[in-house]
């Protein structure tokens, strides 16, 4: 398998707007968010959504690609904090180990709250996490299935709360590729998944197969979903990019500039 014609892709439904009916000459790599950085990296592929904080840590390395990312404009509904108690009563706190930007948001803005709980890094599983810890971060289809299932634990979404603390939208994840690939090759990727972002965007009969797609894989509600991609976007734009400069800022303590791919 190619890596030049392999892009990587989370292993949650909201990529699904971008690799839904991809052309079959592309091969897919899922991964959690975190692991598709060293896929990246290792070049098992040549573009693939990162979490932010990833990029903070190798922007040496990489650059990203324009329009694409993984965002919200406030709430987002599938990074949440879940607990039994208040978070300020929160003595302890467990982490998933399969997103870097999550688990950096949120202990910016435990930070901000003048909280300090002890983090606890764990498998992404709710009741093994709130069985050691006081609350639990749990993002993608496994925070959705959970706020279903039990909406009275639901203490905090991150997308919410970034959006009241900095007044800009959150980029969770953003697409990038090596520095060294080579940028036509990008370009052809990067192509291939905005036409399925914008068939998405306007073809209505798109969006409708996108949904029941992700409800199949998901057992979310069609109704659900209809709002889920309202509240998770794929599109980044000028005020997304305010966003992310901020959060590498404030959150990541990133120095460097953001080098564009073109």
């Amino acid at each position: 398998m190619s890596w030049e014609k392999t892009i990587g892709r989370v292993s949650f439904i909201n990529c699904e707007p971008l690799f839904h009916g991809l052309e079959d000459s592309w091969n897919i790599l899922p991964a959690p968010p975190s692991w598709l950085t060293g896929h990246l990296i290792r070049r098992d592929c040549i573009l693939a959504p990162i979490p932010a904080a990833d990029y903070a840590k190798n922007s040496d390395k990489l650059v990203l690609v324009p329009d694409l990312s993984i965002s919200s404009k406030g709430e987002v509904g599938s990074v949440l904090l879940f607990g039994k108690k208040n978070i300020s009563d929160m003595k302890s706190i467990a982490l998933p180990s399969d997103s870097a930007t999550s688990v950096t948001l949120l202990k910016f803005l435990i930070k901000n709250r003048k909280l300090q709980p002890e983090y606890v890094e764990m498998g992404p599983d709710l009741s093994g996490m709130l069985a050691k810890c006081d609350g639990c971060l749990l993002i993608g289809d496994r925070a959705l299935e959970a706020a279903r299932s039990h909406q009275e634990l639901v203490k905090l979404d991150l997308g919410k709360e970034w959006k009241e603390v900095s007044g800009h939208p959150m980029v969770f994840g953003v697409f990038a590729a090596r520095r060294d690939s080579d940028v036509s090759i990008v370009k052809s990727a990067y192509t291939a998944l905005i036409q399925r972002l914008i068939e998405f965007e306007t073809n209505s009969s798109v969006r409708k197969d996108v949904i029941k797609t992700s409800s199949e894989k998901s057992s979310q509600s069609v109704e659900r979903l209809e709002r889920y991609f309202g509240e998770v976007i794929n599109r980044m734009d000028v005020e997304d990019m305010n966003g992310l400069k901020q959060f590498l800022n404030s959150a990541c303590q990133m120095q460097d500039e953001i080098t564009m791919a073109w």
